[in-house]
């Protein structure tokens, strides 16, 4: 069982930047898949950033060249920096983990999630 804690979120204007931090339990080494989800209100939860030790890297189009997913292994910690945030990201973000080789389809682990809200 892994336990994942995000931090990181609030509240922000239209362009600006946030950086998400999700830490995990137990040593997130390969293989693994690792990244981040988010649900907005009335909308279904979707993938937003994830690394696969079997595949690579992959971000949703949606923020493609706004958001990177990175990971620090000494400090077992993920993270999501937003940058050029827009009201449509606001949404809960979730960090997740899971088995690798099958992007989001591996997860089976969920943290409690954090809100970002991003303002006009």
């Amino acid at each position: 069982q892994v336990q994942l804690v995000e931090s990181g979120g609030g509240s922000v204007q239209a362009g600006g930047s946030r950086r998400l931090s999700c830490v995990a339990s137990a040593y997130m080494h390969a293989p693994y898949c690792w990244g981040w989800f988010r649900q907005a209100p009335g909308k279904e939860r979707e993938g937003v950033a994830l690394i696969d030790s079997a595949s690579g890297t992959i971000h949703a189009d949606s923020v493609k060249g706004r958001f990177t997913i990175s990971k620090d292994n000494a400090m077992n910690t993920l993270y999501l920096q937003m940058n050029s945030l827009k009201p449509e990201d606001t949404a809960i973000y979730y960090c997740a983990a899971g088995d690798p080789g099958a992007w989001w389809a591996g997860i089976k682990y969920w943290g409690q999630g954090t809100q970002v809200t991003v303002s006009s």
